[in-house]
């Protein structure tokens, strides 16, 4: 008696051994099943080499200054099938700080009287919106102040440009555009010893997809 016991006790404790190891692998393939990945949108705007380039003017005789900003961040949006639709209502910030003109003398100037004076300035920041295959428009925030800026693209494959003019003093930047003129006082004078510097800046944004 007691052997049959003994064997019954060994069959049921081996049963339940090679259950819960079945189990086990149930649950662990089923895991595996759940984690997918995700994914990747065809044309992505954050991974695209983009380049922001600006121009703005010195001296009455309306000098060109050539910059750029060196970074961009793509904070919403920026992703679909197409070029176009991942260009459409993306929404960017653009550190101040990865300004860049090849003069470390002038980027301080403007980083400091310029971007400095203004308020809520670390960081540019906007929207972009197509209206159709020529013309859209960008919502900019600068200074605590959002306004409107249209502007002309082209989009060719992979390849996305667009052009417009800033004029800074609809941003309420009349106190920062003097501000950098006063610090650059001298160095804005032309020909006929005014000192001037412009309130336009010319854009031109230009993103490649890989």
């Amino acid at each position: 008696m007691k052997k049959i016991v003994y064997s019954l006790v060994i069959c049921f404790t081996a049963f339940q051994i090679t259950s819960c190891k079945s189990e086990a692998k149930k649950e662990t393939k089923t895991t595996k099943e759940e984690v997918k990945t995700e994914k990747k949108a065809a044309f992505v705007l954050q991974d695209a080499n983009n380049s922001i380039n600006w121009v703005a003017y010195k001296t009455t005789e309306r000098i060109p200054v050539n910059g750029q900003f060196k970074k961009v961040n793509i904070t919403a949006g920026g992703e679909a099938d197409t070029a176009k639709d991942a260009i459409n209502n993306a929404e960017f910030s653009i550190p101040v700080s990865s300004i860049f003109t090849k003069d470390t003398s002038r980027d301080f100037k403007i980083k400091k009287f310029f971007f400095g004076v203004m308020d809520k300035t670390e960081l540019l920041s906007g929207k972009l919106v197509l209206e159709n295959d020529s013309i859209g428009y960008a919502n900019i925030t600068m200074n605590g102040v959002t306004k409107k800026l249209p502007f002309n693209y082209t989009l060719n494959g992979k390849e996305f440009s667009l052009n417009t003019t800033m004029k800074i003093t609809d941003w309420q930047a009349n106190k920062a555009l003097e501000s950098l003129n006063t610090a650059c006082k001298d160095l804005h004078k032309g020909a006929d010893g005014v000192s001037k510097t412009w309130d336009e800046v010319a854009l031109n944004i230009t993103s490649v997809f890989k």
